[in-house]
């Protein structure tokens, strides 16, 4: 099982965290090839095991931001106290800048949207209509929207940059462990689960930006297993808008047989719901073996998600909002 694990940090640290974030980097490396941390993390139930969610357990828990060999020492010599609090918490990456990825295809459907996000954590991705907008595209800088909260975005393609911002009709949010954008010290967790690095540095204060907006207003969140309450969800949204049922970098907690299970109930909500209905997904490569049998041999998703519409792939969303990419799928 240690060889598993070690294979996920190294992913994570190699695939995920170089040039973005080094000493991210320089962590998950280093348990990879640690054969006492990895027996530690072979003793955690699965879902305690995830990178993010030891390093930031670490850093609440008042980690130095040290090279490995020094954090090692603590982190060895402080293990209990960080499994606790990757216990009492869970991993939720509420990365508002995700909407500049989602809103090229939110503002192509036509009249009003329901947004309906699974894994919705504090509800920030649920409210792309209250944000305003910098897409650098190679035509020049577009700017949309007049809000507080700017999010920027480098596109590939002029004609991707949306025109306007949705009209939603309706929102709603599914989450295991909902977060109140207004509880400070659930914002602070938010806050600690993103990555240390001069990249990062300007998600904090967006997040925090956010969450006020959010807290000011905040969308109904149900708290619920996504696979059980979807159904339900789905059938009080209103007919006459276009139901958008979309996730971020939910579906790689789930396993294979989870995974089926999503994708079977949203197929079941739109035979079902009686209206337009449209499934918006920004997940890893590797999630859905149906959605990586429709990608180029040589596309790279490293940073990226794959970004599909009913299960088709649309573009390379990059995996915190920064960049959107069309251009591997235009001549399809």
């Amino acid at each position: 099982m240690t060889d598993r694990i070690a294979a996920v940090y190294d992913d994570f640290g190699r695939r995920w965290a170089h040039g973005t974030s080094p000493l991210y980097e320089e962590w998950a490396t280093g348990i990879a090839t640690d054969a006492g941390i990895l027996s530690l993390l072979d003793a955690l139930p699965g879902a305690l095991q995830q990178p993010n969610r030891i390093f930031a357990a670490a850093r609440w828990a008042g980690s130095p931001l040290d090279g490995y060999a020094q954090w090692r020492k603590w982190l060895a010599a402080n293990w209990d106290r960080v499994v606790e609090i990757a216990a009492a918490r869970t991993t939720q990456t509420n990365e508002p800048a995700r909407c500049a990825t989602l809103l090229p295809q939110l503002a192509a459907i036509s009249g009003p949207v329901a947004l309906l996000e699974v894994g919705t954590a504090a509800g920030l991705c649920l409210l792309p209509d209250r944000y305003a907008y910098e897409y650098t595209s190679p035509r020049g800088i577009h700017r949309l929207g007049d809000a507080p909260v700017v999010l920027p975005c480098r596109i590939d393609d002029a004609a991707a940059v949306p025109a306007r911002l949705p009209d939603v009709a309706w929102r709603c949010g599914i989450d295991l462990a909902p977060i109140d954008p207004a509880d400070a010290t659930a914002v602070d967790w938010l806050a600690t689960l993103i990555w240390p690095g001069p990249d990062h540095d300007g998600r904090v204060a967006r997040l925090r930006a956010a969450a006020a907006i959010a807290a000011a207003d905040p969308p109904p969140v149900v708290r619920a297993d996504l696979l059980d309450a979807l159904p339900e969800v789905a059938a009080s949204a209103p007919r006459d808008a276009t139901l958008v049922i979309f996730h971020s970098a939910v579906l790689l907690y789930l396993d294979d047989d989870q995974r089926r299970r999503f994708v079977e109930t949203v197929a079941a909500v739109r035979a079902a719901h009686g209206g337009d209905v449209v499934w918006l997904s920004n997940e890893t490569r590797g999630t859905l073996p149906e959605i990586d049998a429709q990608l180029p041999d040589d596309i790279d998703t490293d940073h990226r998600f794959v970004q599909t519409i009913d299960g088709m792939p649309v573009a390379l969303a990059g995996q915190h909002g920064a960049t959107y990419e069309t251009r591997p799928f235009r001549a399809r």
